[in-house]
């Protein structure tokens, strides 16, 4: 029985509580946790109660901050006690930082002193450091031990630990000095020492390091686990991959945020006020309506021309808009290649190279399609024709030129290029385009 199926008997109340334990025993926890966002307070409750000890916490740790609100203000201090002991520490600092000051202090109180210790100092970092994602729970082994040893030492603290397969291996001032696999340790022989046979090139972040440019190492090295060390370069805690694909999400939705001419809000769309809503949005929609100021004074200067030959008037928006995707094309792709690392500052040269020969394909096309229609809709006119496909063909060259160079630019004078890629680039391409076509319209029309 699929997921809906048993959200649908829950919902219906056909279903027995003893079989609805045994479905749900069986189901991986974060679908449990999805069925839980799909009900009300009441049966939240209802279902959390009845899981397995052994899943409840995965499932409230999987749960989103409103349904793990209302679990915990339902359960008794004991159970919220058990909870909390038994949450991954960063996991746990997840919680807290969603939940409201009164259900903070309760959990609180009902943690014990070495991991509410652990909690406060994770708090304590920048929101988007490394500190503030990593884990304090990870296994550590001390250079000088047997294999057969550190078998032992995984099989007793392990099962509390985020990840036994990438081991650290320290010193007894807790110097990070190697790591280990546990598939190092199973092709060791058990009287072989760990120094002998862990990697010491060990890849590593510090607590303040930008957890941006963890991801990014993440993602080059394929990393299932980083180590986080402090200024002395003692191992303090580790980042494991689950976390990097929370903080990926986040920065790829906080810049198309930004590439729609959007504040970015921390809250997903559903959670967020209609006031809030307006006020992310009403910033960038005044500055490219102020912009629109630009374009107007432009059309204005020449607004004697477009009386004596007012035709003019309708190709205004189709150059405008065709110049707009056309940035909007390229910059987009520029800023991605820069986010993953394909693209750098040494790289300027062969865009502009390469985007020119693109839109030099893409204006000749466009331009004979609309000489194409211009001719047989305008009786012919062929100085109209060739106005409008020059304009044409000129706008989406400087578009595709502006759209490669404003990420890359922005990148240089260390501003988030998805800034870069709709106000400013939607002003200075629409401004552009009207005095290209104007200019042509005097040029050849005699305007």
């Amino acid at each position: 029985m699929n997921k809906d199926e048993i959200l649908t008997l829950i919902i219906d109340g056909s279903i027995d509580i003893s079989k609805l334990k045994t479905l749900l025993s069986d189901m991986n926890t974060a679908d449990i946790a999805e069925i839980l966002g799909e009900l009300d307070k009441d049966k939240i409750i209802q279902i959390f109660r009845i899981l397995p000890k052994s899943i409840a916490t995965d499932v409230f740790a999987y749960a989103d901050s409103d349904e793990q609100q209302i679990i915990i203000e339902a359960l008794t201090d004991s159970e919220v006690t058990e909870i909390m002991n038994k949450l991954f520490v960063d996991d746990a600092v997840d919680f807290i930082e969603e939940m409201p000051a009164d259900v903070v202090t309760r959990v609180l109180q009902h943690v014990r002193l070495e991991k509410r210790k652990q909690i406060n100092q994770i708090l304590q970092y920048p929101d988007d450091s490394a500190g503030s994602i990593m884990t304090t729970e990870f296994v550590d082994l001390r250079e000088d031990t047997l294999v057969q040893d550190a078998f032992n030492t995984i099989r007793i603290t392990g099962l509390n630990k985020e990840t036994i397969y990438t081991c650290y291996v320290i010193r007894r001032d807790r110097l990070l000095v190697g790591v280990i696999t546990a598939k190092d340790l199973l092709l060791a022989r058990p009287s072989d020492l760990i120094s002998d046979i862990m990697d010491t090139n060990v890849i590593f972040a510090h607590t303040t390091d930008d957890r941006e440019a963890i991801a990014d190492q993440f993602q080059k090295y394929g990393f299932l686990a980083m180590p986080v060390v402090d200024k002395e370069q003692r191992l303090v805690g580790i980042i494991t991959v689950d976390d990097i694909v929370d903080v990926i999400v986040e920065e790829s939705t906080e810049d198309i945020e930004k590439m729609a001419a959007l504040v970015p809000s921390e809250d997903p769309y559903l959670k967020t006020g209609v006031f809030q809503h307006a006020k992310n949005r009403f910033l960038w929609m005044l500055i490219l309506m102020l912009s629109a100021t630009i374009t107007g004074s432009i059309i204005s200067s020449f607004e004697n021309g477009l009386m004596v030959i007012p035709i003019l008037v309708a190709f205004i928006p189709m150059l405008m808009n065709t110049g707009g995707i056309a940035g909007s094309q390229t910059s987009t792709l520029i800023i991605r290649g820069m986010a993953v690392g394909e693209i750098g500052m040494k790289d300027i040269l062969v865009i502009l190279w390469k985007e020119l020969r693109v839109g030099v394909l893409c204006g000749l096309g466009l331009g004979l399609v609309n000489f194409i229609r211009v001719f047989i809709i305008n009786n012919h006119d062929w100085k109209l024709c060739l106005t409008v496909t020059m304009s044409l063909f000129c706008t989406i060259l400087m578009a595709k030129t502006v759209g490669s160079v404003l990420p890359i630019l922005a990148k240089r004078l260390k501003i988030d290029p998805a800034i870069m890629s709709a106000p400013l680039l939607t002003t200075i391409v629409d401004a552009v385009s009207l005095i290209i076509f104007f200019s042509f319209s005097k040029a050849i029309l005699g305007l």
